[in-house]
């Protein structure tokens, strides 16, 4: 699934997949919206595997061609989400950028459907990649909460109820895990206070310990 170019897919090989993968997600500990118990009005907080929550949209960290991970079971959310989904996913995003004819830039977001995930769709979006032994720009600040505008602008746009936010760009891309958290948390409170939305729940969606300390404190105050 990683090597694989994007390009036709048989009808034969997307049964065989997608049985595979539909089973590969029910056996998964699946987590709705009623289940979790983290919140501070329509924000909630919730560690784990983004590919196990069944809402309305969740938010890949995507790289500028869109396509997913290349490399063999990298341990990238990317591929984590790519490889869940099935390769119809990589098409589907195949397809948007050569419509569009150009990498997504920074910020941007772009939603495709989910396919094998419990979630109804996948949004992308881009984040400010940080240079080892660097420290994150006005600039890379700003393309940051752009990714979050962004993607729930889309959600709007679509009249979603719900959405799971990753800590965008803290993994390969070396934004500081406190900065990028702070800035996730201020974008989305101000989206939610100044513009009218449909969202009901916004989940920001922790795999590590150290992202859950984080956020909790930003949220709730506790240790």
């Amino acid at each position: 699934m990683n090597i694989r170019l994007p390009g036709e897919l048989s009808s034969d090989f997307l049964k065989v997949q997608d049985v595979y993968l539909t089973n590969e997600t029910l056996n998964k500990d699946l987590t709705s919206i009623d289940d979790i118990h983290e919140v501070k009005d329509s924000l909630m907080l919730w560690q784990g595997d983004i590919t196990c929550l069944k809402v309305d949209a969740i938010v890949n960290a995507a790289n500028s061609k869109l396509l997913g991970c290349f490399v063999p079971i990298h341990n990238c959310i990317d591929n984590v989400i790519h490889s869940s989904a099935g390769l119809q996913l990589r098409e589907e995003c195949n397809q948007l950028m050569k419509k569009q004819g150009h990498d997504e830039p920074i910020g941007d977001a772009k939603i495709t459907s989910a396919y094998n995930l419990p979630s109804k769709y996948v949004i992308h979006s881009v984040g400010p990649s940080i240079p080892q032994g660097l420290k994150p720009s006005k600039e890379d600040c700003r393309l940051l909460s752009n990714c979050y505008k962004s993607s729930l602008k889309i959600a709007d746009k679509y009249d979603l109820e719900s959405i799971a936010f990753c800590c965008i760009s803290t993994g390969v891309f070396n934004f500081p895990q406190d900065l990028a958290a702070k800035i996730a948390i201020k974008t989305v409170t101000d989206y939610i206070k100044y513009n009218k939305t449909c969202l009901k729940n916004i989940i920001f969606n922790v795999f590590t310990d150290t992202d859950y300390r984080i956020y909790k404190q930003l949220l709730f105050g506790d240790m």
